[in-house]
């Protein structure tokens, strides 16, 4: 008897539905076909096993499963419960096999017939709406994750027995009921740190603040313990908060990763990713036999932190040029092409040299002659010219430190942050995509970007003091548009491009002796 189920198999950050063809007839030996891999192949025996714990039994004639469309790579384990439940159909042990084809099943089955919990539960659920299927049959642990799509009834079961019964009866399971909106809005703005901790650094904070106003990438340089890192990890709290669009562009991110936590749904807030430098090129851009996303992507709509740049290797922070560029990664392998999105905001920090304190206003640098320079060189300057705000971290003094009082709060920040950004997306209503100024193309930095004679004596000066590349010079007119929206001015005076100017410290000749 042959009988169809269905699932999915993951591609980048899409879903496709995969057709499960379960044939027994006369003969011996089971069958997989259609180009499937090891972990696929291997769910035979799982299968086997599930079906006789339960009490059911496996046929010991001819069984082939196919997985159409058969050019296409079928990976992971999520396969054994529609393969399991097309056995059981198609041995006549599941009554009404004809209604198995309205439902999409996937999950993972231990030998005793408990489902374990898959990745992609949300692009698969998408899919699966999409083609009007009836239903969605997961586990448990992944039950929410799918519940957010709306118009499809999306059950959770936690073992075998829980699908052979609702296909018995449609009673025996209630669909999940997920509120988007209100899981969206909940604990939106519930932050574990505020920059009302942070004593001094009132500059840091201002250069973080255009960096969040205007999507900037900034880099932090200073000597150690002077508060870089707490600092950056205090940025998400002053980002607008996420649309719900940019909620279930990240949450699907994280959801083919299998980074998503158990039993949650939608992802709220910005994600803020801190890989540890001896990261590889693969794990940061993303990539593999099937590709996944890297530390890029998972940073999609929120930030990525590099502590400590130079300790990364070099041909690491190489990769990440073009996306940073782009805003996307595009992994190629043979047979298949995959763009994962990579929207994210760069923080970098670094000490200025090997010591870690060049320029500090107490303690002396020994590193030997030529150590700061040879240091700094561990950035590519194309990459530098990629980070708009360079900011010099420096030693808070004492006298802050033991202060009572509390800093401007996140929440104030936030507030401006916002009114900046609500000024950008009037801005840019015509350019789909683009919501903030560091995505500005230079078309229309010329138009956007206008600055009076005064600014341009300025930038001029700046330019040949300096030595600024081209690129620089885009990025200082890009930030100084974001200061200018900051201050709510429609025009970029002189002022604006001064401070965007000093954010170009390791710009300066001589900057490292």
């Amino acid at each position: 008897m042959l009988v169809k189920t269905f699932g999915s198999a993951v591609y980048g950050v899409e879903a496709i539905s995969i057709t499960i063809e379960v044939n027994v007839s006369n003969g011996q030996n089971y069958f997989i076909v259609g180009l499937p891999d090891s972990s696929v192949k291997e769910s035979l025996q799982r299968i086997e096993s599930t079906i006789k714990t339960n009490g059911y039994h496996m046929p010991r004639t001819k069984v082939v499963v196919n997985l159409a469309p058969a050019d296409i790579k079928k990976s992971g384990s999520a396969f054994d419960l529609p393969i399991a439940i097309g056995v059981l159909g198609a041995s006549e042990q599941i009554e009404q096999p004809e209604r198995l084809s309205d439902y999409v099943m996937m999950g993972e089955l231990s030998l005793d017939g408990i489902i374990q919990p898959i990745k992609g539960a949300l692009p698969i659920a998408i899919q699966a709406r999409k083609e009007g299927f009836k239903g969605l049959i997961v586990p448990k642990q992944n039950v929410r994750e799918a519940g957010m799509v709306n118009n499809l009834a999306v059950y959770g079961v936690s073992h075998i027995k829980d699908v052979i019964g609702f296909f018995a009866d449609e009673n025996s399971l209630q669909p999940v009921e997920v509120n988007t909106r209100d899981e969206f809005f909940h604990s939106q703005y519930s932050f574990d740190v505020d920059f009302n901790d942070v004593k001094g650094q009132e500059n840091i904070k201002r250069a973080l603040e255009i960096a969040a106003a205007g999507g900037h990438n900034a880099i932090l340089i200073g000597p150690p313990g002077a508060g870089k890192t707490m600092l950056a990890k205090r940025l998400p709290t002053i980002l607008p908060p996420l649309s719900l669009h940019e909620a279930l562009e990240t949450t699907k991110i994280h959801s083919v990763a299998g980074k998503m936590p158990e039993n949650s749904s939608l992802i709220n807030k910005r994600p803020f990713r801190s890989p540890h430098h001896t990261i590889s090129d693969v794990a940061l851009v993303g990539g593999g036999g099937i590709p996944q996303p890297g530390e890029i992507s998972l940073a999609h709509n929120g930030v990525l932190f590099l502590d400590e740049l130079p300790e990364f290797k070099r041909t690491v922070l190489e990769v990440m040029r073009q996306p940073m560029e782009e805003r996307r990664v595009t992994i190629s392998r043979a047979k298949v092409a995959l763009d994962f999105p990579a929207n994210f905001m760069l923080i970098a920090s670094m000490n200025p040299c090997p010591c870690g304190y060049y320029n500090h206003p107490e303690k002396e640098c020994t590193c030997p002659p030529g150590a700061v320079q040879k240091y700094l060189n561990k950035i590519s300057g194309p990459l530098l010219d990629r980070i708009d705000l360079h900011v010099e971290v420096t030693p808070v003094a004492y006298s802050e430190l033991s202060s009572k009082s509390k800093g401007e709060s996140s929440s104030d920040i936030r507030d401006r942050v916002i009114k900046a950004r609500d000024i950008q997306t009037e801005r840019y209503k015509d350019s789909p995509g683009m919501y903030a100024n560091a995505q500005m193309s230079s078309k229309q930095l010329r138009e956007i970007c206008a600055i009076n004679s005064a600014g341009e004596a300025l930038l001029k000066r700046a330019m040949e003091r300096l030595n600024l590349s081209a690129r620089a010079y885009d990025r200082i007119l890009k930030v100084s548009r974001t200061i200018a929206d900051l201050s709510a001015s429609a025009d970029i005076k002189a002022e604006h491009l001064a401070e965007a100017i000093q954010y170009r410290s390791l710009d300066r000749e001589g900057w490292a002796g």
